[in-house]
């Protein structure tokens, strides 16, 4: 029986390390195979899913981070509200992310079996 897993991020990609610890949480997690993993991106943690980020040379990539979980499974939506807050668009997102509502957020609330925040 999978276990229902869903992890709710609300820091900047960049600048703190839980949006980071978030989404590495949610690979090791979407690699397991009794765990389903769904991932919503709240407030400046949906800039996490802006797909093409340029970083410094060595350091952590989410855009990359998030599409790896998704070729596991993980499943990621982006707060739209928060996606038009930032001016950004659905074509911007990583592939595996997607534009979503609160609405999701509360079903996938009551699907998960632990919710995780950071």
């Amino acid at each position: 029986m999978a276990r229902h897993v869903l992890i709710i991020a609300n820091d900047p990609p960049y600048g703190t390390e839980r949006s980071w610890n978030a989404v590495r949480l949610a690979g090791s997690l979407a690699r397991r195979p009794d765990a389903e993993v769904r991932v919503f991106l709240l407030g400046d943690a949906v800039g996490c899913a802006v797909r093409g980020q340029e970083v410094p040379e060595g350091h952590y990539r989410l855009d990359r981070m998030l599409a790896a979980a998704a070729r596991h499974g993980a499943v990621t939506g982006c707060c739209g509200t928060c996606v038009d807050a930032r001016g950004l668009t659905g074509a911007q997102l990583v592939e595996g992310a997607r534009r979503s509502t609160l609405d999701e957020l509360t079903d996938w609330t009551l699907w998960a079996d632990r919710v995780i925040t950071f």
